[in-house]
């Protein structure tokens, strides 16, 4: 990806997501960045709310990380932000590393189940 071979490891998540922010901007993307979601649980909505780093075409929920590996609670909290945001897929992408990682979540309400994929 450009933005981790421009800037390389070693920034807070904040620096690369305004970086990926001027790339869509750039391109013609349509994204929100840091949608807001509702936490509904037993028929109330918790005072707190989840924040997606970004939606990208009004459907995929883009995580960004800039830490020393993707670990599985990441994964589980991608997860959590497909159930709360009723969207089915979620790109967990780490610049923390000298090699971007990513990881591709698929999750299938109807059967209440996920699949990720490394790339």
């Amino acid at each position: 990806m450009d933005v981790h071979n421009n800037l390389g490891p070693g920034f807070l998540e904040i620096v690369y997501k305004d970086a990926l922010e001027y790339e869509f901007k750039k391109a013609g993307i349509p994204y929100e960045r840091e949608k807001e979601y509702k936490v509904h649980y037993k028929g109330i909505i918790l005072p707190h709310k989840f924040y997606a780093d970004f939606v990208v075409f009004d459907k995929i929920i883009l995580e960004v990380k800039a830490v020393s590996g993707i670990i599985d609670e990441f994964i589980a909290q991608s997860i959590n932000y497909l159930r709360v945001s009723e969207n089915k897929l979620a790109l967990l992408v780490n610049f923390g590393e000298s090699s971007l990682q990513s990881k591709r979540i698929v999750f299938d309400k109807k059967l209440k189940e996920w699949k990720s994929k490394k790339y």
